[in-house]
């Protein structure tokens, strides 16, 4: 609620790498209830895990009383964000990005509340779609300088590979989303990753320049592994919030596998867990800092697909990998500790590719090919590097022969378990 310093809760927990006035905000988010908001535009119709920095900080607003509002562009989509891009984003159609739009919506509703006032959802094309051009370059382009805009760091370094003049204008399109967020909701924040600094910058002069409100913004620093590497990447790809896309149990594991430098930042970020028990979690030595990435690979999973998907994921992972504290010695006040350790439990909750009995072919299936349909490698190229470094397995039993053929011997009542390493794993089903 307002009085509380929801700003020093922010920093402390990892947040804040700019802010453009923060000794304004922090009396601000003291004082009033603010109305903030974040963008995110529907170039894909899910989100995935480094999306995600963001959406925790909107909600560590709204539980503090503050009132977010979450914007997505519909209209922004169809321009495409210059900022920490090499190259152009692909152009999509109008309809595509629509349909995005509700599917962020409806991911984005597992992470802020939105019944009862307590959050608004908007559209960038409900403003910009009859917005006439020349008026929009009268009233709004008049107001930008082009020598400030170049300045930019995202336009910036943009410039050695090539802008062109659509992406341009990005920066006054989403500044102007801040004029119309200020002059309808009273919005006074804007929170934003931290290659958006210059598009938040230029929002919060354009809302002084019409309307000479005094608006903020903050941005979050750029989250990435203790290697460096972009943050919700793993050797497949992105780690979506789709279960289409990546399952439940994989999305699971992916928190579960982070690197031990890694816990403390990850358990600030992405839980509700208070200060003290994070730093008492990220202390452990194993075996009990492996209990701390389950308790984040829980509440993570919670967050995004509720707790029964999580405690499925759970029993499951730790089922076939082993409990990291089974007699429950780590004090938590994770949810997860009301889960009780089921030795019979998970294999029907992991990630399972089928096989119609009536195709298994008479000499059986090539390993390589397997490990390729079943998603555990991306080509048979890395399908063979992984056999002949000794990481394929078939029921825990490593595989070192590339013309190994799966025969129905290899399945106990029509199930077997295959894994790539000794995380990722597929549960392989005769049907």
């Amino acid at each position: 609620m307002p009085g509380i310093n929801s700003f020093q809760d922010l920093r402390n927990r990892g947040f804040v790498y700019q802010a453009t006035d923060e000794a304004a905000t922090i009396p601000l988010l003291r004082k009033e209830k603010v109305h903030f908001y974040a963008g995110f535009d529907p170039t894909a119709d899910s989100l995935h895990a480094g999306h995600l920095l963001p959406v925790m900080a909107m909600r560590r607003l709204q539980q503090a009383g503050h009132v977010p509002i979450v914007l997505v562009g519909g209209a922004t989509a169809l321009v495409g964000d210059p900022s920490g891009k090499q190259e152009a984003r692909p152009i999509l159609t109008k309809d595509e990005v629509a349909a995005n739009a509700e599917a962020l919506k409806k991911q984005l509703g597992r992470f802020i509340a939105m019944e009862d006032g307590k959050a608004v959802f908007v559209n960038n094309a409900d403003w910009f779609m009859d917005l006439l051009y020349i008026d929009f370059l009268r009233e709004i382009g008049s107001r930008f300088s082009v020598n400030r805009m170049l300045a930019a760091e995202s336009v910036k370094l943009r410039l050695e590979t090539g802008l062109s003049f659509l992406e341009f204008n990005y920066m006054l399109l989403q500044a102007y989303d801040f004029h119309v967020l200020n002059k309808k909701y009273n919005c006074k924040l804007q929170l934003g990753g931290q290659d958006q600094w210059g598009n938040i910058v230029a929002g919060v002069e354009l809302v002084r320049r019409i309307s000479q409100n005094e608006v903020f913004g903050i941005t979050f620093p750029l989250l990435t592994d203790s290697a460096g590497k972009k943050f919700g990447k793993t050797a497949g790809g992105a780690v979506w919030l789709d279960t289409a896309r990546t399952s439940v149990f994989d999305y699971y594991q992916f928190w579960r596998n982070c690197e031990d430098a890694d816990i403390a930042k990850l358990l600030f970020f992405f839980t509700s867990l208070p200060e003290d028990e994070i730093k008492m979690l990220s202390s452990l030595e194993t075996p009990g800092l492996n209990r701390a990435k389950e308790i984040l690979a829980y509440e993570a999973t919670a967050l995004a697909h509720g707790e029964a998907e999580a405690a499925k994921a759970y029993l499951g992972a730790c089922s076939k990998f082993g409990y990291s504290d089974p007699e429950g010695k780590i004090k938590t006040s994770s949810a997860v500790v009301k889960i009780r350790p089921d030795a019979d439990a998970g294999l029907s909750d992991l990630p399972t590719f089928k096989i119609p009995l009536s195709d298994f072919p008479a000499e059986g299936i090539w390993i390589i090919k397997l490990l390729t349909d079943a998603g555990l490698s991306s080509s048979n190229g890395e399908a063979r590097r992984l056999v002949q470094g000794g990481g394929a397995y078939i029921n825990d039993q490593r595989l070192s022969d590339l013309n190994y053929k799966i025969a129905k011997s290899d399945f106990n009542k029509n199930s077997m378990i295959l894994k790539a390493g000794k995380k990722n794993v597929r549960r392989i089903v005769l049907e």
